[in-house]
């Protein structure tokens, strides 16, 4: 099993590196996606990778967007390396953690769905008594489940900089009322339904973050879908209000970086060896228990 830091190939034409995903374009309407296994908090991407990490985020993915296929269509063609063109067809450094998807012209905001108010939703909360301009009950603790799910887009950052809840009215000014009304809509039905099947398993969804894209003006989602990496995953057995929960999710190395004297500015700090491997294993476990299957790594 190989620990993916980078992805490069020769002739490959790369269109885009994010935190954790390297993008290329395929040919003229595909991209393949690429998931590796670096680790980012606080926006900066952390010096030590996590093994098997891009694995779970890549078939988490496709086991959500399946399950979501009712609901609304995706992006993906596949994930065969033996279905993808050259230079990348067969490429084993691909298997597992790869989409050959279609091209779609993303929409400007993030599009979050909140069961449970905690993270940024609940430091919001305090402040103001709403998120994303949602007036909420004043009685709220921190990891209470909220009455009913919550939209609360938030603006894409440049590089170097953090998201911002924004509310429903400024969405709608970016996007038109139309598009993020539907967006909404499906957004919560998405979360509803994983949210059910997480919890028959035994996990929380406290809250996720979507993309949606157009092609030709159809919606459909992009990028990934419930992950480690863009929700909160809470064991169900344990679970207490009042409080920060325990988590499957990277919370769990937010959570030993408070611990330093660390700035949250680049270079990031190194992860101890117990560390890496306990966000490992938390990944995995998500996967596992969400899905019922084994992660495909050779």
């Amino acid at each position: 099993m190989e620990i993916l830091v980078d992805y490069t190939v020769s002739s490959g034409n790369k269109v885009g590196s994010g935190k954790v995903r390297e993008i290329f374009e395929a040919d003229p309407e595909h991209l393949l996606i690429v998931t590796t296994d670096r680790i980012s908090a606080f926006d900066v991407v952390l010096p030590d990778p996590i093994p098997l990490k891009g694995h779970v985020l890549n078939q988490l993915s496709l086991f959500w967007f399946e399950k979501a296929s009712s609901i609304i269509a995706n992006h993906v063609v596949s994930s065969d390396i033996n279905d993808y063109p050259a230079p990348f067809r067969g490429d084993q450094r691909l298997k597992g953690r790869s989409i050959l998807v279609k091209k779609a012209r993303p929409l400007p905001v993030e599009c979050i769905v909140r069961g449970y108010i905690s993270g940024s939703g609940w430091k919001e909360y305090k402040k103001q008594g709403s998120i994303s301009g949602i007036k909420l009950p004043g009685n709220l603790i921190e990891s209470q489940k909220l009455r009913e799910p919550i939209f609360s887009p938030s603006t894409k950052a440049e590089h170097g900089k953090h998201d911002e809840n924004i509310s429903f009215e400024k969405a709608a000014g970016l996007m038109g009322r139309d598009l993020i009304e539907k967006v909404r809509r499906i957004s919560i039905e998405i979360y509803t339904m994983a949210a059910t099947h997480a919890l028959n398993r035994g996990i929380i969804i406290a809250d996720t973050k979507f993309e949606f894209g157009l092609i030709d003006d159809e919606l459909i989602i992009i990028d990934e879908a419930i992950t480690p990496d863009s929700s909160r995953f809470w064991p169900k057995d344990g679970y207490k209000p009042g409080t920060g929960q325990p988590s499957f999710d990277k919370q769990f190395v937010r959570d030993y970086l408070e611990t330093l004297t660390w700035d949250k500015q680049a270079p990031g700090p190194r992860l101890t060896d117990e560390i890496i491997h306990e966000t490992s294993k938390k990944y995995q476990a998500a996967y596992r228990v969400l899905t019922e299957q084994e992660l495909i790594i050779d």
